[in-house]
């Protein structure tokens, strides 16, 4: 059994559909983050759930590893073939099946992106909330329980995804839910698959729940003298009720980064980003409930709008801080990292990240969805020197470990992948090892994206040679 030999029956399946140029397989290679670059031994483009199930048939029987591909955005090595095998590309499987207006919920497959979805949902009067920045496909977040800056008002995609059809090692294709707004009928699997990383099955349809495009939206921006601040306001905010729709931290380095990148033309200090959704006279009185507990913390600069322009380009800005932040240091590359802490230890376990990376002699901005407790720190190093990824590795795993002391977990949204292996152990204890006896019953010749998310299962099994 060899990676050549399914290569070879999937090249009969699939024709040009099979690709094993360099150029695809470098495509198919790479992360957003610091990963070295991982090739896969060829790229399967499928078209259909069935073809998806021929193919892990094919792979099951010549024990060939195979990796599920979104947009390639996820942070901690998830896509990337770090035992060769296939590369699952399902950017062709990328349509918009059904919208049930009426029931607030739609149906897609796994490339679409969320941004063509909502494209797509201008003239129903509904929308997918979900925005974890990139552009990335359903499939993917939903692989990854991506979730980002609306979370805090309209949750993750655990809770927007409704029900899943997904193909298992063997070829098996499963349905998961249904589109009924709640079900007591056995085991929840639908919850197992989302936040899986391509483990457990290859989701190639997605029941997705839908929200009302808001009436009114207003988004505003306020400085800080301290992070204590910044991050009190967020916690006096949430427990005051107040419904944020996004409220975004960025310290004086993050700052900094997107004043150079995006001319934003903030004062270099800690920020506070928010968004209110609602009618207008909602959205009005919440700002300036807002803005009051902004003065009290004495915050300043407080500024609210509700012309689309300018909150476009508030958000795009935002979305554009981690490439702001690569800017920063010209030729580096990223140890992208995040915890989540409970709201009340946020500013604890911001100040002391902050602290921690100032004493290194690494530059590491820090920003995040500081709404429900979830922030990131962006440890710039120089590729060129193995001494510093060291370094921002010990850094992330201080992170972790004050993560797991203040009672929150090592990755809030970015998943586990292989980046985030060695903390899982301490996060769960023995039901690291329920999650490894799962992944066995389902995949027991360890082909799905092996190396992710449970320890060393593809080491203990034998792997196809090339």
């Amino acid at each position: 059994m060899t990676i050549q030999n399914a290569i070879a029956d999937l090249s009969s399946l699939l024709g040009d559909r099979l690709q094993c140029s360099k150029a695809e397989l470098e495509a198919h290679a790479t992360s957003e983050a610091h990963f070295p670059t991982t090739p896969p031994d060829a790229v399967a483009y499928p078209l259909t759930t069935a073809e998806v199930s021929q193919i892990l048939q094919i792979c099951a029987r010549h024990a060939c590893p195979v990796v599920p591909w979104g947009t390639g955005t996820s942070l901690e090595g998830h896509a990337l073939a770090i035992k060769g095998g296939i590369s699952l590309d399902m950017g062709r499987m990328n349509k918009l099946l059904e919208v049930h207006a009426e029931d607030m919920d739609c149906v897609v497959q796994p490339g679409l992106t969320r941004e063509e979805l909502n494209q797509a949902l201008r003239t129903t009067g509904l929308f997918f909330p979900v925005d974890p920045g990139a552009n990335a496909s359903l499939g993917g977040m939903a692989a990854t329980r991506a979730s980002g800056t609306t979370a805090v008002r309209y949750g993750t995609l655990r809770e927007n995804v409704m029900a899943l059809e997904v193909v298992l090692a063997d070829g098996r294709i499963i349905r998961t839910g249904s589109r009924a707004r709640k079900s007591s009928a056995g085991y929840d699997l639908t919850s197992l698959f989302v936040g899986s990383e391509g483990t457990l099955g290859v989701i190639t349809e997605l029941t997705l729940r839908l929200h009302g495009q808001p009436e009114a939206i207003s988004s505003a921006v306020c400085a800080f003298n301290s992070i204590e601040d910044a991050v009190n306001t967020v916690i006096t905010t949430i427990q005051m009720g107040i419904p944020m729709a996004r409220i975004e931290f960025l310290d004086r380095a993050s700052v900094r980064a997107v004043n150079l990148y995006s001319a934003a033309g903030l004062p270099e200090q800690p920020h506070l980003l928010v968004e209110f959704h609602g009618s207008p006279a909602g959205v009005a009185e919440q700002a300036e409930r807002f803005g009051e507990i902004v003065a009290d913390m004495g915050g300043s600069g407080f500024k609210w709008s509700s012309k689309t322009e300018e909150r476009n380009a508030l958000w795009d800005m935002r979305h554009k801080a981690y490439y702001a932040c690569l800017a920063l240091r010209k030729g580096s590359t990223a140890l992208v990292t995040d915890v989540c802490v409970p709201i009340s230890r946020l500013a604890e376990a911001v100040r002391e990240t902050r602290a921690d990376i100032d004493a290194s002699p690494l530059p590491g901005p820090i920003l995040g969805h500081v709404g429900d407790g979830n922030f990131h720190a962006i440890l710039l190093v120089d590729p060129q020197k193995p001494d510093e990824l060291a370094q921002a590795r010990l850094l992330a795993g201080r992170m972790a470990e004050r993560a797991l002391r203040l009672g929150g977990t090592v990755t809030g949204e970015h998943g586990v992948g292989m980046g985030k292996l060695d903390y899982m152990r301490s996060e769960h204890g023995l039901a690291w090892d329920v999650m490894a006896a799962i992944k066995n019953t389902l995949d027991g010749g360890g082909i799905l994206n092996p190396g992710k998310v449970v320890e060393n299962e593809g080491d203990n099994r034998t792997v196809a040679t090339k």
